[in-house]
């Protein structure tokens, strides 16, 4: 398992004790946000709808570039950073 650090978003803060990253483990995005989920359960709340998707307007960054479309499946490796973005529609 490879070692990640999450980039914590402001809004997501005082879920992880107000830390602006969190070290966690993973293969994968998704195997990353588990681990992140099980130190942190609040955090759930912020990043999955009820049937356990992504919400739609979080976007997930490896390296600063985006993850999508494979996002939670996209494998990471040693070192990678993730970032959380919300996306904010208007009109």
């Amino acid at each position: 398992m490879a070692s990640v650090k999450i980039n914590i978003p402001s809004y997501m803060r005082s879920s992880v004790n107000d830390s602006k990253e969190v070290k966690v483990s993973g293969n994968t995005v998704g195997e990353c946000f588990n681990d992140l989920i099980a130190q942190f359960p609040d955090t759930k709340k912020h990043l999955f709808n009820k049937n356990g998707g992504l919400y739609e307007y979080i976007i997930i960054s490896v390296n600063g570039e985006s993850a999508y479309p494979e996002q939670l499946d996209k494998k990471v490796k040693k070192g990678d950073e993730l970032g959380v973005v919300m996306i904010i529609g208007g009109g």
